[in-house]
């Protein structure tokens, strides 16, 4: 099922994928220049937990566009992406240049990374922002985090809520329509399409989906040899009193605990 998903996921993520962040963001130059004048607010939602950014070798899964790659790599870090989108690849690498910095941008199934091994360990694993619903199994890619990061090095993770995706479609979420239980595989319209003009939208492909709830992902993260440090749940900014996001700060430490069902 993994590989099915992954396909369907290349497919959506490689059709007008570069144009969407054309239209969002504007021209490669155009980023490039922005990100140098906003470094801090791109990154606002990691810094209090990574500090300087300078020397430390970041991993940055599921990257799409780079935004948050490039303004750490302007900041002084050693940032490679991986990324399953040819175009999100080729929009990435050209903000990078146009900011004069190095990126190490692959292109990969964030599951079968090429020569893996060869990346070596990385202070910071950063995934965020619509990653998790990609897998049909949050052991495998968390295991992944888990290989490819240093002793005591630091996982961030910030996604949305699953409590708010499933009250995504209502009225000022006040009358639940979804499930937030809810663990079929489902095709949904891929992320970027809202941000081309209409005309431009005939030929996108579906992406291929599953949710997740807050405890599949503390338990498979913790499950893979990682100490939770924090979960950090951020509000709605048009209704304060739900969350919309939150962010999951994880170590890797070298304790050997015992198996949870003994």
């Amino acid at each position: 099922m993994q590989e099915h998903l992954s396909r369907a996921n290349k497919t959506a993520w490689e059709t007008k994928a570069y144009q969407a962040w054309v239209h969002e963001f504007g021209a490669p130059n155009q980023l490039a220049k922005e990100l140098k004048q906003n470094l801090t607010h791109t990154l606002r939602y990691w810094l209090k937990y990574i500090g300087d950014p300078a020397g430390k070798r970041v991993l940055n899964l599921l990257g799409s566009h780079g935004r948050k790659a490039i303004s750490l790599a302007l900041m002084g870090a050693d940032v490679t992406v991986v990324d399953i989108s040819e175009e999100n690849r080729t929009y990435a690498t050209q903000v990078a240049e146009a900011a004069g910095v190095q990126l190490n941008y692959i292109c990969s199934d964030a599951l079968n990374i090429p020569n893996e091994d060869m990346l070596g360990h990385f202070d910071i694993v950063l995934m965020e922002f619509g990653i998790l619903h990609y897998f049909t199994d949050l052991n495998a890619i968390f295991s992944v985090v888990n290989r490819r990061l240093s002793t005591n090095g630091r996982y961030l993770l910030t996604d949305f809520h699953p409590f708010a995706k499933a009250w995504r479609s209502t009225n000022l979420l006040k009358h639940p329509t979804g499930n937030y239980f809810d663990d079929t595989i489902h095709e949904e319209q891929v992320a970027f399409a809202q941000l081309l003009p209409i005309e431009e939208r005939s030929g996108l492909n579906p992406t291929v989906t599953r949710s997740w709830t807050v405890g599949d992902i503390i338990t498979s993260i913790a499950s893979q040899g990682m100490f939770i440090r924090t979960f950090e749940e951020i509000r709605n900014a048009q209704d304060p009193t739900f969350p919309e996001f939150y962010t999951i700060v994880a170590d890797k430490t070298d304790a050997h605990l015992p198996p949870l069902h003994l």
